[in-house]
């Protein structure tokens, strides 16, 4: 049976854009290692987010293509720290050596290959890793749905296996606590809402379930496999007779691959007039990715993500150290 779309609501736009920025404005910014910034957006976003207050830039890279960069941009780039590095492999790398002796908090993408970024993030010696795996979750502020939008992973695990999905799944929801959602609803996205052999997205889903059931996840409700519909529609849901506290009002969408998730974030951000910030989490610090398709309201909510992201992992430690004295 075909169901006819409800008609499409419209919600205040930038709504909870506005409220994100305005949470993460007022405190001190956080000292944030930019790596290879050598063209005029790379330069841009870093400078931006500086203007507003919520990063305190430190530009890694050849000097002389940082400075004719900032001329390119317009941008005076005299107030920040500038750590010369000659080539975008030695940027990476000097960036996060930055992050790991403590003088940087955040770890910016500038204009090198994302690739070359993870790789320095990602070495087992030198590198940013923790027990989790790292995962990209983008966070959607759509017209027509209301309330934000987590989706996630789009943009750096290409197929993962279950327990890849499983730390997917939980730095999404530590990610939506950190925004204020405390008991985040966890959509497990598939072709479907039934479990079936013939697609295995659908075994997965119901894997990651159980699993939250035995508290291998925690934080979040979930269900799945939910099918898009079902997850995002109370009237899809309720015509196919899902009664679950997940569907119909999701807040975070888990996708079965990068490609299902890339089209899925493209087509609300281009068709849906979605904004979109987007943020790598699993590491020691939240990892800044942006690029040259992204508008300056994008690029500043990115680093906004990430500066709530180290304010709420600092106050669990002051927290935690209250508890020991």
């Amino acid at each position: 049976m075909s169901i006819d779309p409800a008609p499409a609501a419209t919600h205040p736009r930038h709504a909870w854009f506005d409220a994100l920025l305005a949470r993460a404005s007022g405190g001190a910014p956080i000292p944030t290692a930019v790596a290879h910034p050598c063209d005029r957006h790379a330069l841009a976003a870093a400078v931006e987010a500086a203007e507003v207050g919520l990063i305190a830039p430190i530009l890694v890279g050849p000097e002389t293509r940082i400075l004719r960069a900032a001329a390119e941009a317009g941008a005076d780039i005299a107030p920040y720290r500038l750590v010369p590095a000659p080539h975008s492999h030695a940027s990476a790398a000097a960036a996060v050596a930055l992050v790991r002796a403590g003088e940087a908090r955040l770890l910016m993408k500038g204009s090198l290959h994302t690739d070359e970024l993870l790789h320095e993030v990602m070495a087992s010696a030198t590198g940013l890793r923790t027990e989790r795996q790292i995962s990209h979750v983008y966070l959607m502020d759509v017209p027509t749905y209301p309330r934000p939008l987590l989706i996630t992973d789009a943009a750096v695990n290409i197929a993962p296996d279950l327990l890849t999905k499983r730390d997917i799944v939980q730095n999404a929801i530590d990610l939506a606590h950190a925004m204020g959602i405390a008991a985040p609803r966890v959509a497990i996205l598939s072709a479907l809402e039934m479990v079936t052999p013939r697609i295995p997205s659908t075994i997965e889903a119901a894997a990651l379930c159980k699993m939250a059931d035995r508290g291998q996840i925690t934080g979040g409700v979930l269900d799945g496999p939910l099918a898009f519909d079902n997850a995002i529609s109370p009237e899809a849901a309720a015509e196919k007779g899902i009664v679950s506290p997940v569907a119909g009002v999701a807040d975070i969408l888990v996708v079965p691959d990068l490609e299902a998730g890339n089209m899925l974030a493209k087509q609300l951000t281009f068709l849906a007039g979605a904004d979109a910030a987007g943020v790598v989490v699993g590491a020691r610090v939240p990892i800044i990715l942006t690029s040259r398709a992204d508008s300056e309201r994008t690029r500043i909510a990115s680093c906004a993500v990430a500066v709530l992201l180290v304010r709420a992992a600092e106050a669990v430690l002051m927290e935690q150290g209250a508890r020991l004295v």
